[in-house]
């Protein structure tokens, strides 16, 4: 499809400040401090034959040698000072066909402790991702100073079809679970109450209760990473549909005669919009002998996000267009779901959305007026996640705390 980006920019611009009119912008400051190391002390020059200062000034230079290393060391294993009256804690994993990304959250909902490990070092059976999880529990409790018995619950998300009431996962794409009882299993290898929902489910629920749709009580959300997700919450509550399966916003249908999507479908959002499909465009672009900055990276697969930006920044052609391409399904398809449900707000998220900024979104409000009622329109606010990657534990922590009511 041509790259629609004539014309789009003035258009794009007043669309986000009219966006921007409600939302409070952040602003970050930087405090910079200097600090000056004292390297030793000056001393007069004076012969001496004492073996305790030929040791000394042994032992200095032997410390001195190892100093990188041993400050590394002490760095990753420095012990974390947590005021453990501020339980009882919870804590919320995010699990992911690579990584798991742990974190504590004390009685007021604040973060204390965070740890990421690699999800595939042992394997990739049930049990490996399960001691994955078991031992970034343990690891946190350790380093924490935490014990067993401050610990209210642990709460996970993972991506694919959940059954969270029940804690199963029924089918997932990317690890090897099929009807499996996360929940028993996790209570029995962790000894602690345990709670599983949907990735995309729970990053939404992360921002309805925690994040930028505080306040709103109708929100669509699509997450753009290496697939595209969705998640809605319907009169104040996550809608997940009839056995779990709803909101899968990532396979409407746009073109049926579009590119093959991994779920079967031709011409899915995720086909156009995700990792994948932008991956899958400049792909073909290359092969049709077009020159892209970004041809060795996606050779392979998908492409890494700041792959992309720093392309978007050289202003590589064959990857503008891919975004242009994204961002046009994003906008008919997020007209399309105004249409359908309504919403108060719409949110954008997942790690492209964070790497990109403002661009994604700024390319889609040039857009979507094209898509919807305008009736319907002029009720919606689209808008940036603002949690970023903790928006999944975030949800998490809200699945605890429902369950635990």
């Amino acid at each position: 499809m041509a790259a629609k980006t004539a014309g789009t920019k003035k258009a794009s611009e007043a669309a986000v400040k009219e966006e921007k009119a409600k939302t409070t912008k952040k602003a970050a400051t930087t405090a910079k401090t200097k600090t000056a190391a004292k390297t030793g002390t000056a001393t007069k020059a004076k012969t001496t034959n004492q073996a305790g200062t030929a040791a000394k000034a042994k032992t200095t230079k032997a410390a001195t040698g190892t100093k990188a290393k041993a400050a590394k060391k002490t760095a990753a294993a420095a012990p974390v000072i947590i005021d453990k009256k501020a339980g009882p804690f919870t804590i919320c994993l995010d699990v992911g066909g690579t990584k798991v990304l742990g974190v504590i959250f004390d009685k007021n909902d604040q973060i204390v402790y965070r740890l990421k490990k690699r999800s595939t070092e042992g394997g990739s059976g049930a049990q490996d991702v399960e001691k994955v999880i078991v031992d970034v529990v343990n690891e946190m409790l350790k380093a924490s100073g935490i014990k067993k018995q401050q610990v209210r619950a642990v709460a996970s998300c993972a991506p694919g079809v959940i059954d969270q009431e029940n804690g199963i996962v029924l089918f997932t794409p990317n690890l090897p679970w099929r009807n499996y009882n996360m929940k028993q299993s996790m209570e029995e290898k962790l000894g602690l109450p345990f709670f599983v929902g949907n990735d995309v489910n729970l990053g939404v629920l992360g921002e309805y209760k925690f994040g930028v749709a505080r306040g709103y009580n109708d929100v669509v959300g699509l997450f753009v990473g290496t697939g595209m997700g969705g998640g809605l919450i319907l009169d104040g509550k996550l809608y997940t549909g009839n056995q779990f399966k709803g909101a899968e916003c990532g396979h409407m249908v746009l073109d049926p005669e579009g590119p093959l999507c991994n779920c079967g479908q031709r011409g899915c959002l995720e086909a156009f919009s995700s990792k994948q499909g932008m991956s899958a465009y400049i792909r073909t672009q290359v092969s049709r002998g077009r020159e892209s900055m970004m041809a060795e990276v996606v050779s392979e697969g998908v492409f890494r996000s700041k792959a992309l930006k720093k392309a978007l920044a050289a202003n590589d052609a064959v990857a503008v267009e891919a975004v242009d391409r994204a961002c046009h399904y994003l906008a008919v398809a997020i007209g399309s779901l105004i249409n359908i449900f309504s919403p108060q707000l719409v949110i954008l998220g997942g790690g492209v959305i964070e790497a990109e900024g403002d661009l994604f979104l700024q390319k889609v409000l040039a857009e979507v007026d094209r898509y919807c009622m305008p009736s319907i329109r002029t009720s919606v606010e689209i808008k940036n996640a603002s949690l970023g990657d903790d928006s999944v534990v975030y949800g998490a922590l809200a699945l605890a705390e429902e369950h635990l009511k």
